[in-house]
C-alpha cells in the first residue's frame, strides 16, 4: 500500500477512537458535575415534606433522612464514581494517543524501510525519561 494510505487510514482510526473516549469523559464528567445539584433538590423535597409535616412529631425524622441522604447520595455518585471514571477516560486517552502515535511512526518508518537501528532511536523518544536508559542497556 502507498504510505499516505496507511498513514490516512491509521491516523482516522486513531482519531475516531479518541473521539469515543472523549464523548465518554464528557458524558461522566456532566453526571458528576450534575450529581451534587441533584442531591440538592432531593435535600429540597425532603425538607419540604418535613416541613409540611410539622404537626405530627413522627415524621420529622423520615423526612430528615431523605433530606440528608439524598445530598449524601449526590456527592458519592460525584465524587466515588462519575468524576473518577471521567479523569481514567481522560488518562485512557492520553494513554492511547501516544500509544498510537507511536505505532503509526514505527510502521511508517519501516514502510519506508528505514535502518531498524534508526527506528528504535525514534520510537525510543517516546518513551519516559526514566525508562530510556533501561532500553537502551538493553
Amino acid at each position: 500500500y502507498e504510505g499516505s494510505f496507511i498513514l490516512e487510514s491509521m491516523e482516522r482510526e486513531r482519531d475516531l477512537a479518541l473521539e469515543r473516549l472523549e464523548d465518554g469523559q464528557r458524558v461522566f464528567k456532566a453526571l458528576g458535575d450534575s450529581a451534587p445539584a441533584f442531591g440538592m433538590i432531593g435535600t429540597l423535597v425532603g425538607l419540604v415534606q418535613m416541613l409540611s409535616t410539622m404537626d405530627d412529631p413522627s415524621t420529622i425524622g423520615p423526612a430528615m433522612a431523605i433530606a440528608l441522604l439524598t445530598t449524601l447520595y449526590g456527592a458519592i455518585v460525584a465524587n466515588l464514581v462519575a468524576l473518577p471514571i471521567a479523569d481514567k477516560l481522560g488518562l485512557k486517552s492520553k494513554s492511547m494517543d501516544i500509544n498510537s502515535t507511536l505505532a503509526i511512526d514505527g510502521i511508517m518508518q519501516i514502510r519506508e524501510n528505514k535502518s531498524p537501528n534508526l527506528i528504535r532511536e525514534l520510537l525510543i523518544s517516546y518513551l519516559p525519561e526514566k525508562h530510556r536508559a533501561v532500553e537502551e542497556a538493553a
